[in-house]
């Protein structure tokens, strides 16, 4: 085994990567151990009375099936419909069951209705024909350009129907390329309102928002469309994200405890800094109050699957990560005695964490296989890192192909994904974590998105240092592309993915929990949200700032 003197250069000689500081420092720390985070007893009583009039408003026969569908709709935008997904569920079966023995329920020349039943049914795993827009098309086969002229919310909601296609949808694909032209030509004659909405989901379409990070401005569209007189969603949605807010500050709050008192910053300098970033990763995934442990403890892995990261991509000599690898193979952190105090650092932080999971699932005696999925996971995830630093260190560029096989663990989404589902109760089965293991179709696609969509917005930043090429480098040999080609020839990859995980829903929502189908959408969601625009919102932290503010820091007045 080599000695540190050996092998290890100087740190005059390592790498680094320049990542911006923290720009939170202890801001959350003080709500860590806070009591003044418990939620009062006025506000529990608050929600549940608002709580017993919206499902009023849902079980009413008063309401017909396009008001019902609103209602629905809206309930899910204010980001309050976990808490009645049975009422939600049943209500959808009533109305697909209609749907399927008496054709459409809703007003047939509604394209606003008839756009908003497909997306719910699509969203809740009904496999609805595409075939029900064929009405609102003339002779040529082109949509109606009436459409345009008096129907611009039918527009808007046809073009977020338009986001649940799947391969061979050509209707669909129509139906997205036409509404989304005809709305960025129009949206600067609509009201301030309605015109804020529609360029966010021209931007960011609602199929692939984090749901509860649109909620808070759809609160202020709530308000100002007379269409919405009910009050008592408006207020019920601020009670609830004031009170679910409180959770994710201490779950922060936490993390950020941990972090300072483990001293990473000093201890591994040439690491990124981000625990209160890391956080809308597990948020993302499921911001329920009653899944907070799970969050916690994913960012945490986070957290420290960053640590790692960053001493293979920025920190580590091949031998070393030989090394640190073959530690990370056999859980022994014998193998890295010889290393730089910060490796063990690094492996101490993970051995720690096994401490703490073990731990949280002792009681379900759930311990062995948890941990051994979480690990077989973790050990993937290293070997990846270590295959894309010696491409590194040799100059390899791989062909695109091989690099997204690679991409799928050394993104992350397995990993995470792994530790999340191990500490919900309801999920964490040996089947259930055997079936991740195996990495079925649905979370190769959204770990595909993972890679490449990092890679689009991060690869600038990286290629000003030694670092092993991006999607977008592999993408440029193999097809020999020009740069903006390549950018292309990813979008529409993305695009194919997010096909491949709307059919994959429909496929496995019968045999598959939707609460873990949904997580598996829902990191896509996250890295749509992380990426956007071509802009790394984890590394270049200043451009999370507002979104933290938004979500952790600031409640709404009610």
């Amino acid at each position: 085994m080599m000695t540190s003197s050996q092998h290890a250069p100087s740190n005059s000689k390592r790498s680094y990567a320049n990542f911006a500081p923290s720009i939170w420092h202890d801001t959350f720390l003080k709500y860590a151990d806070s009591e003044s985070l418990e939620v009062d007893e006025t506000m529990k009583q608050e929600v549940q009375k608002y709580r017993e009039i919206v499902k009023m408003y849902l079980s009413s026969s008063d309401n017909n099936i396009s008001q019902k569908l609103i209602l629905i709709d809206s309930i899910q935008r204010l980001s309050i419909s976990y808490y009645f997904e049975c009422e939600i569920n049943e209500a959808l079966a009533q109305i697909h069951n209609n749907f399927t023995y008496n054709g459409l329920a809703v007003e047939e020349n509604d394209i606003y209705s008839v756009a908003l039943l497909f997306r719910l049914f699509r969203q809740n795993g009904y496999h609805i024909s595409s075939d029900i827009f064929n009405k609102f098309k003339n002779r040529k086969g082109e949509f109606y350009e009436i459409i345009v002229v008096q129907d611009v919310k039918g527009m808007w909601s046809l073009y977020e129907a338009a986001q649940l296609r799947i391969h061979g949808e050509e209707i669909l694909e129509e139906a997205h390329e036409f509404t989304y032209n005809k709305l960025k030509s129009i949206v600067n004659q609509l009201s301030p309102s309605l015109a804020d909405q529609i360029n966010q989901s021209l931007e960011q379409p609602l199929h692939k928002s984090i749901p509860r990070m649109r909620a808070k401005s759809y609160m202020s569209f709530y308000t100002k469309n007379p269409s919405h007189d009910k009050g008592d969603f408006l207020n019920f949605a601020k009670l609830d994200f004031n009170m679910v807010q409180k959770w994710h500050q201490k779950e922060v709050g936490s993390n950020t405890k941990w972090w300072i008192e483990s001293d990473f910053a000093r201890k591994v300098p040439y690491a990124r800094d981000r625990v209160v970033e890391v956080f809308i990763w597990p948020f993302g995934v499921n911001p329920e109050p009653k899944y907070s442990t799970a969050r916690r403890m994913t960012a945490k892995a986070i957290l420290i699957l960053s640590l790692v990261d960053d001493t293979y991509d920025v920190y580590g000599t091949i031998e070393e990560l030989e090394l640190f690898t073959e530690a990370m193979q056999r859980w022994d952190i014998s193998c890295i005695a010889s290393l730089p105090e910060c490796f063990k650092v690094v492996f101490n932080a993970l051995l720690e964490f096994w401490v703490e999971m073990e731990s949280l699932t002792a009681e379900s005696g759930k311990s062995c296989f948890v941990l051994q999925h979480v690990k077989q996971t973790f050990s993937r995830m290293a070997h990846a890192y270590l295959v894309e630093a010696k491409w590194c260190h040799e100059g390899h560029i791989p062909t695109y192909d091989e690099y997204k096989v690679m991409g799928l663990v050394s993104g992350g989404y397995p990993a995470v994904l792994t530790v999340f589902i191990a500490l919900v109760k309801e999920l964490a089965t040996k089947e259930t974590l055997d079936w991740l293991s195996d990495c079925p179709a649905i979370l190769k696609a959204a770990s595909t998105i993972a890679r490449i969509k990092n890679d689009s917005a991060s690869h600038k930043f990286e290629q000003q240092r030694k670092h092993v090429a991006s999607a977008v480098e592999c993408c440029m040999k193999q097809y020999d592309f020009s740069q903006e080609e390549a950018y292309e020839f990813i979008n529409k990859d993305i695009d194919n993915c997010w096909k491949k995980m709307n059919e994959e829903y429909l496929k496995l929502i019968k045999n598959i929990p939707k609460l873990l189908i949904d997580c598996i959408v829902n990191l896509a969601r996250v890295t749509e949200f992380y990426y956007l625009n071509f802009e790394d919102k984890y590394t270049n932290c200043e451009l999370l700032k507002d979104h933290i503010v938004t979500l952790l820091l600031d409640p709404i007045v009610v």
